[in-house]
């Protein structure tokens, strides 16, 4: 019998990450000798390895390089993404205590559904998210599973796309010293965004590879530590309640400011707003499960960097993913609770966009809105990639590469995230709606049905404990998931 041809996966990586060029492509020939193929092609066998005769197989079919310490800022960094900046907010509406329930609950079902996708993929031998789809359900499971990544994929250009919005007109103010609010077009959010699109992230965009995605991606990051290390800052030099019109510079501490005499009702109200709340419900409280969810989608890149380890099993793979979610649930819990500690109640759905309420020219937040702008500004055409490949090789497959449809696509992707980014109110919206579609999907959802399809009954039958615990956390996971897409249409 003929080997199978070892083809290119679509790998489709949200929260900005993108793992092309990680995987080597093989195909093997006659006599089971591996050469490098010049040339991909696009097969429906694709991900399945053969078995050597002289050691147990792994699901990689050459050999990882890549360290133990690398592959947790790898994958750490595929689960840091804006989803950051909204948690705050969802602590402002869900009191310290709810809130670090539900991020628990969270990151141990992502950790748990890490755990499914390592044993469903080292049973039948695939890398890549959407093969694991195409193994369980055929051509359906893998499109749904592409049209996941796609759909998060989109949500995180968008709220790349929104930060630019509300942030890039503060920094431009900052910069020019302008006090007073003008209508100016080079403040203005919506013209801004559209600059940068044409100017700065579509000539990336056409580029056929990205050289610097190494670089990019660890400058994110690094951008998200310097973020957090501001806001645990900021707690202790910003006063609560916030003075009216309170515009001093960042050299200057704001718990300094004079104190005047005020009435005991004003100081009771003042007392009453800057008192944290431990439990809170909501109507706003339906967007916390979401934004978590948004935060915490890390799981197509898992498979892809579980191919490059170096000794790869699936204990050290499972170490791997419980110190990075460990990791990022420390730096998310940090973030959101001194950020509500600072602004309380007055919290905005955008955690950084709240400082202007404090000092339109602190230096230190200027710094960091800088930072945070060319990360996101970098990282949209990072993004954009994996999307117009699914699109081409979705609708295109068996053409050649065209110029011009390398172009519109990545045009009309493009405007499209525009237009919806220019008429959303809030970034609440993009997070609401992505982490109650996509989110739970890749996070909970396809994780849990994949196990139970592709895991023979053999090794677990139906009634196991396994089997069972995946059906339960399936339907819960669903109507979690419908709830909050009801409450953030």
């Amino acid at each position: 019998m003929e080997a199978p041809v070892q083809t290119e996966m679509v790998e489709l990586v949200p929260n900005g990450k993108h793992s092309e060029g990680l995987l080597p492509v093989v195909t093997p020939t006659a006599g089971n000798q591996r050469v490098e193929s010049p040339r991909r092609s696009c097969v429906e066998g694709e991900g399945f390895l053969q078995k050597s005769p002289s050691k147990e197989p792994h699901f990689t079919d050459f050999e990882g390089k890549t360290s133990f310490g690398m592959s947790v800022f790898n994958l750490s960094n595929a689960i840091m993404g804006s989803g950051i900046l909204g948690l705050a907010y969802a602590m402002a509406n869900t009191g310290i205590i709810l809130f670090l329930f539900l991020l628990t609950a969270i990151a141990l079902l992502s950790s748990y559904s890490i755990h499914l996708l390592l044993k469903s993929s080292g049973i039948v031998g695939i890398r890549a998210y959407e093969q694991l789809g195409y193994r369980a359900f055929g051509m359906p499971g893998k499109l749904a599973a592409a049209l996941a990544i796609t759909l998060q994929n989109i949500g995180a250009m968008s709220s790349y796309l929104y930060i630019i919005k509300s942030e890039l007109p503060l920094v431009i103010r900052a910069f020019l010293n302008l006090q007073d609010h003008t209508s100016d077009w080079y403040v203005n959010g919506n013209y801004l965004v559209i600059l940068v699109s044409v100017i700065v992230i579509l000539p990336l965009a056409l580029m056929r590879q990205l050289g610097y995605l190494g670089y990019s991606s660890g400058f994110s990051l690094s951008c998200m530590v310097f973020f957090l290390i501001a806001v645990i800052y900021k707690k202790f030099h910003v006063p609560c309640p916030l003075p009216p019109n309170s515009n001093t510079t960042g050299n200057v501490s704001l718990t300094e400011v004079i104190k005047e005499e005020v009435p005991l009702e004003v100081e009771t109200e003042a007392a009453a707003f800057c008192t944290p709340s431990y439990f809170t419900l909501n109507i706003q409280t339906a967007y916390t499960i979401p934004i978590m969810a948004f935060a915490f989608v890390c799981h197509p890149e898992v498979l892809p960097i579980y191919t490059e380890l170096k000794d790869p099993s699936k204990r050290k793979m499972q170490h791997i993913s419980n110190l990075s979610i460990a990791v990022m649930y420390v730096m998310y819990f940090l973030a959101a609770l001194f950020g509500y500690l600072t602004f309380y109640d007055g919290v905005e759905s955008e955690l950084l966009h709240t400082y202007n309420k404090v000092d339109p020219f602190d230096v230190l937040i200027l710094c960091v809105r800088v930072a945070v702008l060319t990360a996101v500004t970098l990282t949209v055409p990072i993004v954009l990639f994996p999307v117009r490949r699914a699109i081409q090789q979705m609708l295109f497959q068996s053409q050649e590469f065209s110029w011009l449809r390398h172009t519109l696509i990545a045009t009309s992707l493009l405007i499209c995230i525009n237009l919806l980014v220019i008429f959303a109110p809030t970034i609440l919206g993009i997070f609401g709606i992505i982490g109650a579609t996509s989110a739970p999907c890749l996070i909970f959802i396809f994780p849990a049905i994949f196990y139970f399809r592709i895991v023979p009954t053999e090794k677990e039958p139906a009634r196991s404990t396994p089997k069972i615990l995946v059906r339960r956390a399936w339907r819960h996971s669903s109507s979690t998931g419908a709830y909050s897409s009801e409450q953030s249409e």
